[in-house]
């Protein structure tokens, strides 16, 4: 295990099994003490990176305990024939990402200084696909936010959500189409599901990923600017839903 601490934020990796894999996370807690609201973060399928790394970073200098999970047993796969080997399978059996989901929120809920009460999940990707099936089974969430991860589930499912739902995706991603979109709030519509869509202009999949120097599957590119108002967008969901006080019972 490996702990950093600098004046505001302590970080450490964590090794815990799931999938068949033995997965390793990066836990960040911001400074101080006391319990404070929890968020899981899920990479895209590439694999977690230091891009979710800082992410959870971000989030613990802003008071929230953060957990960056892991899908391929600490491995980044740049190859993306190899990544939609194991991504596209994983995709096609919730069972699988809920197994993942539940695992790291285990790790999660195990740190002392996370509010067991106030949880969240956040995904990019596969990642928002896991967030998702979280909801979908239930787990008794705060919030849940998913970029370019608009997948539908079981059928009726969706209707065992018990938070809002916040979804982000480019206009112009290949991957997450019109019709991907409509079918995903047809889904929340019949569940009753408290939700939001926001469509990012002239953005392509993965638009919030920084440009990485490996092959990427077509669709996918960058857009800075939408990038950062899709950031912004998941803090103003995290705000309104897990809110940080000083005082966690909080007016």
């Amino acid at each position: 295990m490996t702990t950093v601490t600098t004046p505001t934020v302590t970080t450490r990796t964590v090794a815990y099994p799931a999938d068949g894999l033995t997965m390793t996370g990066h836990l960040a807690l911001p400074a101080g003490t006391e319990r404070r609201p929890a968020v899981l973060i899920g990479p895209e399928g590439v694999g977690l990176s230091d891009v979710e790394r800082r992410r959870a970073e971000a989030l613990a200098e802003l008071g929230y305990v953060a957990l960056a999970f892991d899908l391929h047993g600490g491995r980044y796969l740049d190859d993306p024939e190899e990544m939609l080997a194991r991504c596209m399978p994983l995709l096609a059996d919730p069972d699988r990402m809920r197994g993942i989901g539940h695992a790291a929120l285990d790790v999660l809920r195990a740190e002392p200084r996370a509010d067991l009460d106030r949880t969240a999940a956040v995904g990019y990707g596969t990642g928002g696909a896991i967030a998702l099936e979280l909801g979908r089974d239930g787990v008794d969430l705060r919030a849940i936010g998913t970029v370019n991860g608009l997948t539908t589930g079981r059928p009726g499912e969706a209707a065992r959500i018990r938070c809002p739902v916040w979804a982000g995706v480019g206009s112009e991603d290949p991957i997450m189409p019109p019709a991907q979109r409509d079918a995903f709030v047809a889904e929340m519509r019949a569940a009753g599901v408290d939700w939001r869509l926001v469509v990012y202009g002239g953005a392509l999949h993965a638009f919030h990923h920084p440009p990485v120097d490996h092959p990427t599957p077509p669709g996918v590119g960058h857009h800075p600017r939408q990038a950062r108002r899709a950031w912004r967008d998941v803090v103003a969901l995290l705000a309104e839903c897990l809110p940080v006080t000083d005082d966690p019972a909080g007016p």
